[in-house]
């Protein structure tokens, strides 16, 4: 039966987290549930008893995943089914793997895997830092062989205060924002991204987290006492040959260190370090002298000979690989559109590390759907980094980006979108990075080629940002060296990977990962200042080439308009199912996105073609504009009736021309005169006050002909009805026209068979009344939204 075994500790608002283990996974070498709020994350650990045969390496495996039905969803996938991790879900593995990693014993081989699955989400709770808290407390309940324990814990800084585990939403007011990872004594991992703090901001955040992940670390020991793990497993240590690691050192030693004394380049120094083994196997294999076993080892110990000697050149004798003192920037050089497609390119070298960088500019229909089990976001930044094989002169499969691929554009698209420009900006941008060479520092490469794409496509940058990498070697006697902008094997031979970016006023965005057992603040301190000096350093380099944003965009850049219309127009727009919309975008040649924000209409139109722009513009002011009497407007004729012509002068709104209206002279018909189709100069020179239809004249443009006599006006009677130039008849008081014939007097008449009573008419039928207006005189209808599918029909009057 299940023998559930929990613990809890409060943050410091109250909120409470529990660590429970022994009821769920219970197969697994180590498992824990860790709770807040609603956010359940299941950890297991499980790892192997034995390494694989000729295993050299620590094969560790960490993988974070979202379930949707955590967060009561069924994914969207065609299988309705959980596919391949998320970059989200990549990049809390990657934060886990980094935290655990160092702690595990050198010298043990075994396959570890360690898993977190959210089995129920909370939207307020930010699942990354307590998923490390629950793979740390796996760990500690099993008897997988583990140095530390760990825990990591989020600090933000909201309105100016530090706060532990922020809630989703309140993250969103910090100006601060990092994820710490450390044992009771010292710092193991940082990530994170801030408004330009000082270096200050960054030590005091750290120590605050440092508080409470001690709090996270006493509550793991007790779950691990009640539990009653005592002590971890015996494992099985590698093959080891001291006598022969002795004779590589006295044989390589002296001549690695003549190598790495001699300040060359990457791949000649790699060539005269591999000559050195080659002579060495190839004198073994003379003498016949190793065990299969023993030969397996040679690389091995070359490559702990050269981690030594590299390492004590760079502390006794504070000098690099490449020559280049400690606290030294690799030469720069840089350039701004080498690309004349792109719209805005940059190419930046510093040293043997070359990044190309692109920048494209689209709609809001390009942003970036970030989904996650509990929300859904749409982003209008996106960084995507490039590592191909021959930028190290490798040759590898191309099969994706990795996960190392994703960590590296992440940091940088943290770094870069703190100067990017606010929610108003109208452009999704999207930058891209491909390395050409790499020696180290690729992802400060694509920060700093980055900020000058960004400028140089015109995007309203404030200010550049760079990035540096620091290195550290530290010696068992308390000694260390920081290395600025470190080279490739001095990060693989060295103990930190340090990278900072930021402005001249402060720090944009951190990272830093360590293989030691941790790293005190004193160290950390003299690292960010030294990281200041060099950032600096190539800013100076940055402004040089490019001092700020363009202010004209490429003349093939796209160009977006926005203008604002009252809500009340959206669907006068759009037509009902798109239709106008639709057609003006099909018609111009642009693409309009349209979106009621703040109880307005907020119209966006897109082209590269401010020409199609321009077109857009004045049709969709056409179809917003009021009409104003007393306006010129040149219109279309829609159709041809007897008594004039409609004509559409805004789109969406006709009028009618009437016969008199077309010209001075006077016209029986409009035949040869104007026919549908054709382009009319009118002007809108009232209402009918009946109706309100709107009235339009030609002739009012035209100049009246000399000596014209204006006709005197006519009696109307108090009918309606618009009877053109049709001559008056003398109806003397009765309708109907009776020609010659004598009027009667009416006494001559006799007597009436009624008696003189009209209303007592007998059974005579009465006549049916006659209405009071002819066709040509009813009032027209009102107006109505045009069909496009019908070009005569009825549409305004």
């Amino acid at each position: 039966m299940p023998n559930p075994i929990s613990v809890s500790f409060k943050l410091d608002d109250g909120r409470e987290v529990s660590i429970e283990t022994g009821k769920l996974a219970r197969q697994a070498d180590g498992a824990a549930v860790v709770r807040l709020g609603n956010c359940m994350l299941l950890a297991t650990v499980v790892a192997n008893s034995d390494p694989k045969p000729g295993q050299s390496f620590f094969p560790l495996t960490v993988d974070y995943q979202e379930k949707f039905a955590s967060a009561g969803r069924i994914p969207g996938s065609f299988f309705k089914r959980e596919g391949r991790l998320s970059d989200y879900e990549i990049l809390i593995s990657r934060l886990i793997d980094r935290a655990l990693r160092p702690l595990f014993p050198d010298d043990y081989f075994c396959e570890v895997q360690v898993l977190v699955t959210m089995i129920s989400s909370d939207p307020e709770v930010m699942p990354d830092a307590l998923a490390c808290l629950a793979a740390s407390a796996a760990l500690a309940v099993s008897d997988v062989p583990i140095q530390e324990i760990i825990s990591e814990a989020r600090v933000a800084r909201i309105n100016g205060q530090f706060k532990i585990n922020p809630g989703r939403t309140e993250l969103k007011d910090a100006d601060m924002d990092f994820i710490i990872a450390a044992t009771e004594k010292n710092i193991m991992m940082v990530e994170g991204e801030s408004s330009e703090c000082q270096e200050a901001d960054v030590i005091k955040a750290i120590e605050i987290a440092h508080a409470a992940i001690r709090t996270q670390i006493q509550a793991q020991k007790e779950l691990r006492d009640k539990k009653g793990v005592t002590g971890k497993r015996e494992y099985k240590l590698p093959y080891n040959n001291p006598e022969l690691e002795t004779k590589i050192k006295d044989f390589g030693a002296k001549r690695m260190y003549d190598v790495a004394k001699a300040g060359l380049a990457k791949h000649e120094r790699r060539e005269a370090l591999n000559k050195i083994y080659e002579e060495y196997a190839a004198m073994i294999g003379e003498g016949d002298q190793l065990e299969p076993q023993d030969v397996a080892l040679i690389k091995t110990y070359f490559h702990d000979v050269e981690k030594k000697v590299v390492r004590d050149m760079m502390l006794n004798d504070r000098v690099r690989l490449d020559g280049r003192q400690l606290d030294q920037v690799r030469p720069l050089t840089m350039e701004i559109d080498p690309l004349p497609s792109p719209h805005g390119s940059a190419l930046f070298t510093r040293g043997e590390t070359q990044s190309l960088t692109t920048v494209t500019l689209g709609t809001s229909e390009s942003e970036l759907l970030i989904e996650t089990a509990a929300t859904s976001d749409y982003v209008k930044f996106i960084l995507h980094y490039n590592f191909p094989p021959f930028s190290t002169g490798e040759v590898k499969p191309m099969r994706g980006p990795g996960r190392r691929e994703v960590g590296h554009g992440n940091l940088a698209m943290r770094s870069l979108r703190k100067m990017m420009p606010k929610d108003d900006y109208p452009y999704t941008v999207r930058v891209v990075s491909d390395i050409l060479e790499s020696n180290g520092s690729s992802s400060m490469a694509t920060v700093c080629a980055g900020s000058l794409a960004l400028m140089d496509a015109g995007v309203p940058m404030p200010k550049h940002v760079s990035g540096v990498a620091m290195g550290l070697i530290s010696g068992d006697d308390g000694k260390f060296a920081i290395l600025t902008d470190i080279l490739g094997d001095e990060d693989h031979l060295g103990d930190m990977d340090f990278k900072v970016t930021g402005t001249r006023d402060g720090i944009c965005g951190i990272q830093m990962d360590i293989k030691v057992d941790g790293l005190s603040m004193d160290i950390m301190m003299q690292a960010l200042e030294q990281a200041r000096k060099g950032r600096l350093h190539i800013l100076d380099a940055m402004y040089t080439c490019i001092p700020e944003a363009r202010v004209e965009m490429k003349p093939h850049a796209p160009r977006i308009v926005q203008i604002n219309i009252d809500r009340e127009f959206i669907g006068a727009i759009i037509g009902p199912g798109g239709k106008i919309i639709q057609e003006i975008q099909r018609e111009t040649g642009t693409t309009i996105n349209i979106e009621e924000v703040n109880d307005r209409g907020e119209v966006k139109i897109f082209s590269a073609n401010k020409e199609n722009i321009d077109k857009a513009l004045s049709w969709i002011k056409g179809i917003v504009a009021v009409p104003e009497v007393g306006t010129e407007y040149e219109g279309t004729v829609k159709s041809i009736v007897p008594f004039g012509a409609f004509i559409e002068f805004l789109p969406g709104k006709q009028g009618l021309l009437h016969i008199s209206e077309v010209s001075w002279s006077r016209l029986d018909s409009l035949e040869g005169v104007m026919k549908e189709g054709d382009k009319v100069k009118i002007k809108l020179v009232g209402t009918d006050p009946k109706t309100g239809k709107l009235r339009l004249s030609r002739k009012a443009l035209m100049p009246k002909p000399e000596g014209y006599v204006e006709p005197a006006p006519r009696e109307r009677s108090e009918r309606g009805g618009d009877r053109g130039d049709r001559p008056q008849r003398d109806r003397n008081d009765r309708g109907g026209d009776r020609g010659d014939r004598p009027q009667r007097d009416r006494n001559d008449r006799g007597e009436r068979r009624d008696g003189g009573n009209r209303d007592n008419r007998g059974d005579r039928p009465q006549r049916e009344q006659r209405p009071e207006n002819t066709e040509a005189s009813q009032p027209q209808q009102q107006p109505q939204q045009p069909d496009n599918n019908n070009d005569d029909a009825d549409l305004a009057l």
